[in-house]
């Protein structure tokens, strides 16, 4: 029974379809502002339990309003959807195509995690706008028939770190596509920083760019002091993309949500944990996390969550959980039987796949440095073991492909 026109603004659209309140249904509507929350996504939590980030409309309306004026999407584009809902990047992947009138395909659930499929759908549908990790782009560029999507003009990229080398692939295997670089927790509203790549670049990395419209980024010390050019220190973000905080977790709020005082002004930020540094030119490079918070494939995970379930298992004394070479590692110490089958089985019930460690280390104690704490660096490497025996590469392009997929995974074998 609902009938919008085919234009509406922004603002009118996410007023009244975010929370829709119709008169022949309710006796009264409720006014709806900037300041009241529009949705609430989970996402990991540091002290081991998931936290829910709350959003008003002001700030997902501001995201919006700077994708659509910014990129300038139009009638003849077709935006392929295929993030998990559960995810804050997929909130635009929505709104965008309601917002502005482009067409919107709807991938198949568990569709982003198969590049033929993916592939498919791009050159059937000539999708024109594609929202992907990094990881995912890569092997999308593997396939022989990526160079057939000619439809591709916007390729953006988040989740983790982007590499120079993926931007250069895309130059010459797409090259009427633009990568976009987007940058920004959960907290401050899906995206906080963007950054057009160029396969000129010469870094590394690439680097997570300059604020979005009505955000300011500010790259603090421990004392919150302004850091000089080309020093690390901790990126805060302000502006109208931010949070109202957690759900009903105030502590957590008021640690992660501080106000300071920038150039004599008393500014709300948010601390996001991520080590950064400026440039010469005014452009922002990410360097790395500040705590023990990684991200695998394109997922944001707290190590805390991943050892506070572990930890919960009867049989376990003691755990700690770390990111290595691209797998999930748990260093665990039994106090009974060490069955890794059995502790797996008992998360995959508490955890997502991704977050159940893939290498199981038995120890039987955890070292310590000088002050009680678990000394990280003294833990052994890992050993990745496999129930299929070994077969060593005979032909030249097996020996080839061998060598390039264990530099890959920085593995032996």
């Amino acid at each position: 029974d609902v009938s919008l026109p085919e234009r509406v603004s922004c603002n009118t659209l996410l007023v009244d379809s975010l929370v829709f309140n119709t008169r022949k249904r309710l006796k009264k509507t409720r006014k709806v502002t900037a300041a009241d929350p529009a949705y609430m996504i989970y996402t990991s939590g540091s002290t081991g339990l998931p936290k829910g980030v709350v959003v008003p409309h002001g700030a997902v309306m501001n995201h919006m309003l700077w994708m659509q004026n910014r990129f300038e999407f139009s009638g003849s584009d077709t935006l392929l959807q295929k993030t998990p809902y559960s995810f804050d990047a997929s909130i635009w992947e929505f709104w965008a195509p309601l917002l502005s009138g482009i067409k919107m395909v709807l991938a198949k659930p568990e569709g982003h995690k198969d590049t033929d499929y993916m592939i498919g759908e791009i050159k059937r549908h000539n999708v024109s706008v594609l929202q992907v990790v990094p990881s995912l782009l890569k092997m999308l560029l593997l396939s022989p028939e990526i160079v057939d999507c000619t439809s591709l003009r916007l390729i953006f990229c988040g989740g983790e770190a982007l590499t120079q080398d993926v931007v250069k692939d895309v130059a010459i295997l797409l090259p009427e596509a633009r990568v976009v670089n987007l940058y920004g927790p959960t907290e401050a509203s899906i995206d906080s920083t963007f950054y057009i790549a160029s396969d000129e670049h010469e870094d590394v990395g690439v680097p997570i760019g300059v604020p979005i419209d009505n955000a300011a980024v500010y790259v603090l010390d421990e004392g919150l002091n302004f850091v000089p050019e080309g020093v690390s220190g901790e990126l805060h973000i302000a502006g109208s993309g931010l949070a109202l905080g957690y759900f009903k977790r105030e502590t957590l709020t008021n640690e992660r949500f501080i106000v300071a005082d920038i150039q004599g002004i008393p500014t709300r930020l948010y601390k996001t944990g991520d080590l950064v540094r400026w440039s010469k030119e005014g452009i922002l490079h990410y360097i790395g996390r500040a705590d023990n918070q990684v991200k695998l494939r394109g997922y944001r995970i707290e190590l805390g969550e991943v050892e506070a379930k572990i930890q919960a298992l009867p049989e376990v004394q003691d755990v700690v959980a770390m990111a290595s070479k691209q797998r999930l590692v748990a260093y665990v110490v039994c106090s009974g039987e060490f069955d890794e089958q059995a502790m797996k089985r008992a998360l995959r019930g508490e955890l997502p796949d991704f977050m159940v460690p893939t290498v199981w280390m038995h120890q039987q104690a955890l070292p310590l440095s000088p002050s009680g704490k678990v000394d990280r660096h003294r833990l052994p490497e890992p050993v990745v073991v496999s129930d299929i025996p070994y077969v060593a590469p005979e032909t030249p392009t097996e020996i080839l492909l061998a060598v390039m997929w264990a530099e890959l995974l920085s593995v032996e074998q």
